[in-house]
């Protein structure tokens, strides 16, 4: 017996629910099919939410926000064990669990838990524990399985002293010492978690600069605050020769001959789509060499009735833009005028310590597309609210275009950096300028503030910079930037 619905989705993390819950609601009988007992994911089980919480835990444990404020010093408690650190994260996830159950619930969404197997283009079979496989049709399918760490068969494995991003969640006990491969997003957000908590840290990355998809300006400044701040070594431009486990132990050996020695060595160099078991061959479903499938702009595959959405398609493996292309998957397979296409402003948030956070282009970034641009900064430093937190270290940074002063390209690092860069994101969104920073009236005191001197910088560099240009002509020459208005703090 086959089961038929008129969708039929394969993986149940924000992808997979969010568009699921999308087809439902405009009354399409739909089913998700999820391997794991609970929904969620990797962004809930062993990502995103639990990444996060954990953040939260060891700057609550560390009272690194607290550190300095009021004349008094914080230490990690000595005897703090596992449990003490994951209790948060443990209620944080069942909290998530409980609230996609009740979305999936709610829009009348079938639930069936196994692994799902295409036999065909248009059948999946379910295969569970003791159980006889059950199949399952549909009209159309979406394939939402996420992925997974890489495991080059060069490092050794073994879930206790070379872990990947997923078992370091799972660790008996915190480390003394902690080297993480990997200079991406998830290696510096497991580095400053677990150098909060006075774990020895250091960082090993095979390019010249931590995140390099970020402004240099953002990434420098995160290298020198993890340093600083918390103590971490980074070791940058430097190739991974060797990992070898000894008893409770292991060493990694640099290319430049350099060992390195720790407890626990966290790999995190890559990850690759979560598509190995999913018999797409049988479906006529392409994937590239690591395992991300292949789709068209409406996020459809080589099969017009199979679409895939989230981090199992690869770049950018947010979340929030997993969400919604589903949402936009699901809207072209049913022809729902709703929406037709991702945003492409994307805010982009690594929760570091310190938080950065950055949205459309980078100063970099920009010239080399052949714009003309210049930047505004302003300083956490000179901000009351930022004195008042101790944020001091912080700061914001616009990108603007010269001839119309339109907004480009926006980056926070500091606290509250991923909520903060919305602010810059609607401006981009709505194709505004700095003009609206200026007239904008914030809160004071707040962090927010530090957008509108960071708009009267970036004026008075423009200023700066026409009259420089200008120099060798005529003082009596018209210039229109000259009246650009400087910042006022009275």
């Amino acid at each position: 017996m086959t089961d038929h619905f008129d969708l039929c989705v394969i993986g149940g993390g924000p992808a997979g629910e969010k568009g699921a819950a999308q087809a439902a609601y405009f009354g399409k009988s739909v089913c998700l099919i999820e391997r794991a007992p609970k929904p969620g994911g990797a962004a809930v089980n062993t990502g995103t939410i639990p990444s996060k919480t954990l953040r939260e835990t060891a700057l609550y444990f560390s009272g690194l926000r607290q550190r300095g404020l009021y004349g008094v010093e914080y230490r990690v408690k000595p005897d703090i064990t596992i449990g003490d650190f994951m209790f948060r994260e443990r209620l944080v996830v069942d909290s998530a669990w409980q609230q996609i159950e009740h979305n999936l619930e709610r829009h009348g969404i079938t639930r069936i838990q196994g692994q799902a197997r295409f036999t065909g283009p248009d059948v999946v079979e379910v295969e569970r524990y003791k159980e006889s496989p059950r199949r399952i049709s549909a009209e159309i399918f979406l394939l939402a399985t996420g992925s997974q760490p890489a495991h080059p068969p060069e490092i050794p494995f073994d879930g206790r002293v070379v872990v990947d991003s997923d078992d370091i969640l799972s660790l008996p006990a915190i480390p003394e010492r902690l080297i993480v491969i990997g200079g991406g997003v998830i290696g510096c957000e497991y580095a400053g978690i677990f150098a909060a908590l006075g774990v020895r840290v250091t960082v090993v990355n095979a390019r010249e600069r931590l995140l390099m998809q970020l402004d240099a300006d953002l990434s420098d400044a995160l290298r020198q605050e993890m340093t600083r701040r918390l103590g971490v070594q980074v070791v940058l431009d430097a190739m991974v020769s060797g990992v070898k486990v000894e008893g409770r132990f292991a060493s990694v050996t640099l290319n430049d001959g350099r060992e390195l020695t720790a407890d626990c060595v966290l790999y995190c160099a890559g990850r690759e789509g979560h598509t190995r078991d999913l018999g797409l061959q049988a479906a006529g479903v392409e994937v590239n060499p690591r395992g991300f499938v292949h789709v068209n702009e409406h996020y459809r595959t080589a099969r017009t009735h199979i679409f895939a959405a989230g981090d199992v398609i690869g770049f950018p493996a947010l979340a929030s833009t997993a969400m919604e292309q589903a949402r936009v998957a699901m809207c072209h397979a049913f022809d729902l005028k709703y929406k037709t296409n991702v945003s492409n402003v994307l805010p982009y948030g690594v929760w570091t310590i310190p938080e950065i956070a950055t949205v459309g282009l980078g100063e970099d970034a920009a010239r080399a597309r052949g714009m003309s641009v210049e930047t505004g900064k302003a300083s956490f430093r000179d901000n009351p609210r930022g004195q008042i937190i101790g944020e001091t270290e912080g700061f914001v940074k616009l990108v603007f275009r010269t001839d119309d002063h339109r907004l480009v390209g926006a980056s926070v690092l500091g606290e509250g950096a991923c909520e903060l860069i919305h602010v810059p994101a609607a401006v981009i969104q709505l194709g505004g300028t700095l003009d609206y920073f200026i007239q904008c009236v914030f809160n004071y005191p707040t962090l927010s503030d530090a957008f509108k001197y960071a708009a009267y910088d970036g004026l008075q560099r423009l200023t700066k910079r026409v009259s420089k240009a200008m120099e060798p002509r005529s003082r009596s020459s018209s210039g229109e930037h000259a009246s650009a208005p400087a910042p006022d703090r009275a």
